[in-house]
């Protein structure tokens, strides 16, 4: 399993715990339990409970840097990709913050509308310059 395709797990967890506020534990056992994610168990539950860990601050950060977009306009698809791509940016220190961006640009471009990764990339270049 690639990081991306990992990454792409963690946004599915998030984008449901965006809408239950709850954790998923059977979803990510499944996850884990499955061979194919072996390689990537470390990151998928460092960001998944680092995510739900830190949820509110990360939302607290998307809404400063949306320009006056209020958290329940934004699409939760997108919501899910910048709470992933800003945790990484914060607390994960060996993934380049570019990379994290591109990440959630290529998500944006899989699971969201086509607005989507012009709003995704300006919150996320303004979190990068702070």
């Amino acid at each position: 399993m690639s990081r991306s395709s990992a990454r792409e797990l963690v946004f599915k967890l998030v984008f449901e715990y965006l809408f239950n506020k709850e954790k998923d534990v059977e979803f990510l056992e499944e996850i884990i339990s499955d061979e194919e994610n072996k390689a990537e168990v470390g990151y998928i539950n460092e960001i998944y409970n680092g995510v739900i860990n830190h949820c509110d601050e990360l939302l607290k950060d998307i809404e400063a840097f949306s320009s006056g977009f209020k958290l329940d306009r934004i699409f939760k698809v997108d919501l899910a990709i910048l709470v992933v791509a800003i945790y990484e940016m914060k607390y994960v220190n060996s993934i380049p913050k570019a990379v994290s961006v591109n990440e959630a640009l290529n998500l944006a471009k899989i699971y969201s509308t086509e607005k989507s990764s012009k709003f995704i990339n300006g919150i996320l270049s303004n979190f990068m310059g702070e």
